[in-house]
């Protein structure tokens, strides 16, 4: 995608979103409620047209040849229509005749996506109006690999999903990888960084983020954390800690357990102190136990939540530099 922007009416959805997607990745497209993932999506599958800049799809303009774009492409939306008066295996045969599957190779492609969907012994000669929400929403997934398309987007396709069906989903998402490209919205931020390469995060029409969660941890996430479980006087043990370069938060928990260990949580800059310098400071402070002292790894909801508020922070400070007309910056991995 290229500079590319949608409005409505007055309102910009997207606004110069740009972004590559390699062949074979599992990318994970973020952002909260009302951000421009969907209308983006739509845009991108060739349900909507966009009011400027470019969409490809494996060297395809979707604005130009539309026909083509689609034959290379499976679409999941969140709210998935099907038709409920329909058996699974009557929809994927009609949804295989309207994709111009060759009749020769129809039932090996619908057997193939109601075996990777777990479909062909639970579901095939049910009505989709008695299965459940998880078992729907397989047969929207099954319809969108049906065809054996080069890209695969999936929007909120764990929504409504309990745990056992988010795990299914989880693992046959990740059993893609290398085979499809897929582009996969949604916001179970621990599913999303269990089985995406890379993520994208848009707020309020831009895009914010781009990367690897590595990457983007050492871009928006300043900042270590440790914690620490132990029996002392935690008051005198916080202002020790507090007093070291560099150490810029220390919170204490309740007591633990029967035994009076306590919780605390340090917050440090890069550059701060490490676990055996936090260490021998315990030991300064007539610490009697310590339980364990252990790094705590910042998460995708902790980069989602720094990196969004980093973007409305910008727009609502008045005094901030961003100029809305200069060129916009393109966020895009090669």
């Amino acid at each position: 995608m290229k500079s590319l922007t949608k409005r409505y009416g007055s309102v910009v959805a997207v606004r110069d979103v740009s972004f590559t997607v390699q062949p074979g990745e599992i990318v994970g497209f973020l952002g909260p409620n009302g951000a421009g993932k969907s209308t983006t999506m739509r845009i991108l599958s060739g349900l909507m047209m966009a009011d400027s800049g470019e969409a490809y799809l494996c060297g395809d303009s979707v604005a130009l040849h539309p026909e083509r774009a689609k034959l290379r492409i499976g679409y999941m939306p969140e709210n998935n229509p099907l038709p409920e008066d329909m058996r699974v295996v009557e929809y994927l045969r009609y949804r295989a005749q309207l994709k111009s599957i060759p009749i020769r190779k129809r039932n090996e492609r619908i057997n193939t996506v109601m075996e990777q969907c777990d479909l062909q012994r639970k579901a095939r000669r049910k009505l989709i109006g008695a299965l459940s929400k998880g078992f729907r929403q397989r047969v929207g997934i099954a319809d969108a690999l049906l065809a054996e398309p080069d890209v695969v987007i999936m929007d909120e396709p764990t929504i409504g999903l309990d745990p056992h069906q988010i795990k299914a989903m989880r693992s046959l998402i990740t059993d893609l990888r290398g085979k499809m490209t897929v582009i996969l919205s949604s916001h179970i931020l621990p599913e999303i960084e269990a089985c995406c390469d890379r993520v994208i995060i848009i707020n309020q029409g831009e895009v914010v983020a781009a990367g690897d969660t590595a990457s983007l941890h050492r871009e928006f996430l300043q900042s270590k954390r440790f914690k620490i479980e132990l029996i002392a006087d935690v008051e005198k043990v916080r202002k020790a800690l507090q007093a070291l370069p560099k150490v810029t938060d220390v919170r204490v928990d309740a007591a633990s357990d029967a035994g009076a260990f306590r919780t605390l949580h340090v917050d440090t800059e890069m550059g701060g102190p490490e676990g055996e310098e936090l260490l021998g400071i315990l030991s300064q402070a007539g610490v009697e136990k310590v339980r364990s002292l252990s790094p705590i790894e910042p998460t995708l909801e902790d980069v989602f939540m720094a990196a969004t508020r980093r973007s409305w922070d910008e727009v609502a400070d008045p005094l901030s530099t961003r100029d809305t007309d200069q060129e916009p910056v393109v966020s895009s991995v090669d």
